[in-house]
């Protein structure tokens, strides 16, 4: 049997300054990735991706733009390539940070070879990341554009990358870092709620709508949503989200030592 793999999501809004156009916050970059590489030390048959948000690189633009909604005139289609340009120059730097940290990261951006449908991610080549896995090495994945059969051009999240990927890897679990506490009963001061499910999300509609989180993906309910769906499709796999902005936190949650945030599972 082979070792568990676990998706790690870096938030845009907890690795760049979101009031601040393109602007990348070094210092909690250079932290995450130090966590990244010890708890690999500590854990070396930890089979790990990675991914992160765009931030206040990518949102602006995509926003400005439409670009999730779709890309069709000479305008739409020249804001599409300023995007990707945004979404990869953040990329930069979260992979030189990691491999500064010694993390073995190999990069995989999704608009390399994406295709979706009408917003979905329809295909994306999934194989040389198995592969990278297989090599000990650390794939990072990002929010990015994509070609779409529908839309012309779309925008997908690491959220939607990952729901593809997990469909293919199987992972054991999908760990949100990003500014929040976990998904909070009231924002900014409620309470952390500590488990979601199928069960009982109708209740939490309310709280999720009152969340601040929101950019060109969606708000945190349709994030909620989307990993409450993934899931089901993939039962005993456990999703967390939480807060990275605490030293070591992230460490702890690959280490399986915290248990912070909220838990989304079927």
């Amino acid at each position: 049997m082979s070792d568990p793999i676990v998706f790690l999501k870096l938030g845009g809004s907890l690795i760049t300054d979101k009031s601040r156009e393109q602007t990348v916050l070094p210092d909690v970059l250079a932290r995450l990735a130090n966590e990244i590489a010890g708890a690999l030390t500590t854990r070396p048959e930890l089979r790990l991706i990675v991914g992160h948000g765009s931030g206040s690189f990518g949102h602006t633009l995509a926003k400005k733009y439409g670009t999730r909604h779709g890309v069709s005139t000479p305008e739409q289609w020249r804001g599409f390539a300023d995007v990707a340009q945004a979404a990869a120059r953040l990329n930069r730097h979260v992979f030189d940070a990691l491999r500064a940290a010694g993390v073995p990261a190999a990069n995989f951006q999704p608009s390399a070879s994406a295709v979706c449908h009408d917003g979905v991610i329809a295909g994306l080549a999934s194989a040389p990341i198995r592969s990278a896995l297989d090599h000990a090495l650390v794939p990072l994945v990002m929010g990015d554009v994509a070609m779409d059969e529908v839309r012309g051009g779309t925008i997908v999240s690491t959220e939607d990358v990952f729901k593809y990927l997990a469909a293919q890897l199987r992972p054991s679990q999908i760990l949100l870092a990003g500014i929040e506490r976990g998904v909070l009963t009231r924002w900014p001061e409620g309470n952390v709620i500590p488990l979601i499910t199928a069960s009982n999300i109708e209740s939490l509609r309310p709280a999720l709508r009152g969340s601040h989180t929101a950019d060109v993906t969606g708000g945190m309910e349709s994030k909620v949503l989307e990993m409450l769906a993934l899931a089901q499709s993939a039962p005993g796999m456990a999703i967390r989200i939480f807060s990275g902005k605490k030293a070591e936190v992230v460490k702890r949650m690959l280490l399986e030592e915290s248990r912070e945030g909220t838990v989304v599972r079927d």
